[in-house]
């Protein structure tokens, strides 16, 4: 089939994010000026640069009590300030929890049972537990088309990495088995690597 999105496609459920699968997790973590905390998990996410190590994540619909965004990125707005937490497949179920729509005083740590932790370089809580945590300062904030659609980019400042997913000095995915999201409800984990060699100019 073929259909222009702006004329919608006929099927129960949007295919869209089915297709640009599988896709990597952002588990946000951010304190507004308020001393408030707050964890979200975000599937719009990836490294976009090597040096200096840069990330992104976007931020596509709102809530009541924070106008045209949401908690992560109002309080990012606020501090200039975010942490990106990888999640484990282990950490499937807290990770769930803190997608909860909650009201901006909620501590989406506490309600979701995140271990919590503070950041090195910044002034963040972190996922204490989490296979690797990377501690940001926004570079930038995109507005993209669309009522509640924004892009941050964010250099990191500081890296954090569990002792036990690094084996034979390289970060291992394998020992703890990253989550990535699929479309609709569906997610899957890494538990199967493979390498390339990549080809050579004559």
């Amino acid at each position: 089939m073929f259909y222009e999105p702006k004329d919608g496609h006929g099927l129960p459920h949007n295919p869209f994010n089915a297709i640009v699968t599988p896709r990597p997790i952002a588990w946000v973590s951010t304190r507004g000026a308020d001393v408030r905390d707050n964890l979200a998990p975000y599937s719009f996410f990836n490294a976009v640069a090597y040096v200096p190590p840069q990330v992104m994540f976007a931020s596509t619909s709102s809530k009541e009590d924070r106008g045209d965004t949401k908690d992560s990125m109002a309080n990012i707005r606020e501090t200039g300030v975010f942490c990106i937490n990888v999640v484990a497949y282990a950490a499937r179920d807290v990770m769930n929890a803190s997608s909860a729509v909650w009201g901006r005083d909620v501590d989406e740590f506490s309600q979701s049972g995140a271990a919590k932790a503070e950041c090195a370089t910044i002034a963040c809580p972190r996922v204490a537990t989490a296979p690797a945590s990377l501690e940001c300062r926004v570079t930038q904030i995109v507005r993209l088309i669309g009522e509640a659609n924004f892009t941050v980019f964010g250099e990191v400042t500081g890296v954090h990495m569990r002792d036990d997913c690094i084996k034979e000095g390289m970060f291992d995915v394998l020992s703890f088995q990253p989550l990535a999201r699929l479309g609709y409800r569906d997610y899957a984990r890494v538990d199967n690597t493979f390498s390339l060699t990549r080809p050579t100019e004559d």
